[in-house]
């Protein structure tokens, strides 16, 4: 099972070469799925969502999605504060917490942004309770995914700000209810770090997976655009690819390949 994990593509800041270099890929991998992590705009515009929805409709698989903080209006004040899933909602519909189960697969989609903070992330307890009762009521043939948008672990000390609002109480709860891969973006780099239950490296763990910018011009520093592919062959094993963009090559090559191995 191949599973594509996007994050940060900001419609609006696409670079129309890389666009084209992620159409190639898809239509060569053929992954079963794609996820997109958040950040689908530059600017929460109707045009942003509309380039969005289009890039989605093209793909050859579904697509499940969920918002970021730049898919909130940050000029439009009463946008922003009366109706700031408008536009989101207009392209992909109400549900900003979509969840898609098949026999070998759960993810759970979990909007972490908030209208009252301008950039940060937030889950609150009930989404905390409620996605930790999903992972507990799946299977052991399932790969389980918590798909959102703000980190929950940083590699650098200078994205410890950067860190969800209530991911001390969230990841230990949801690791030790069966998470194995949560998939997040926001910093615009790309890295895997281990989580950990309440019991520490006695107990279960699982996989923090994050994701670069897929197309946008906003790169971090020397770290190119950069999605993850997510294989997964039976229960217990995983690999993350981390495929960055090559100027040279004009397409996306391998760049990391991460084994998992999943609690079970």
């Amino acid at each position: 099972m191949l599973i594509l994990h996007l994050s940060d593509p900001h419609f609006g800041t696409e670079q129309s070469h890389v666009v084209s270099a992620l159409r190639q890929f898809i239509t060569q991998h053929q992954p079963e799925l794609v996820l997109l992590g958040g950040d689908i705009t530059q600017r929460a515009r109707r045009s942003q969502f509309s380039a969005a929805r289009a890039f989605v409709d093209d793909l050859p698989c579904p697509a499940l999605v969920v918002p970021g903080n730049h898919d909130i209006p940050l000029f439009n004040l009463f946008a922003r504060l009366f109706n700031p899933y408008g536009n989101y909602r207009r392209a992909f519909g109400d549900g900003l917490e979509p969840v898609l189960e098949r026999e070998r697969l759960l993810v759970v989609g979990v909007n972490s942004t908030t209208p009252g903070r301008h950039k940060n992330g937030e889950v609150s307890a009930a989404q905390i309770e409620r996605v930790r009762a999903r992972l507990a009521r799946a299977t052991p043939q399932q790969l389980r995914i918590v798909l959102l948008h703000h980190p929950v672990r940083a590699l650098q000390e200078t994205d410890v700000a950067n860190l969800l609002v209530g991911h001390e109480q969230a990841v230990p709860a949801w690791v030790d209810a069966g998470l194995d891969l949560l998939l997040a973006g926001h910093i615009h780099l790309p890295y895997v770090l281990p989580l950990r239950g309440r019991q520490g490296d006695t107990g279960r763990r699982g996989w923090t997976v994050q994701a670069g910018t897929a197309l946008s011009y906003r790169v971090r520093g020397n770290v190119p655009n950069s999605f993850n592919l997510i294989r997964y062959r039976q229960p217990g094993e995983c690999v993350a690819e981390r495929w960055d963009y090559s100027l040279l090559a004009r397409a996306f090559l391998c760049e990391e390949r991460n084994e998992l191995p999943l609690s079970r």
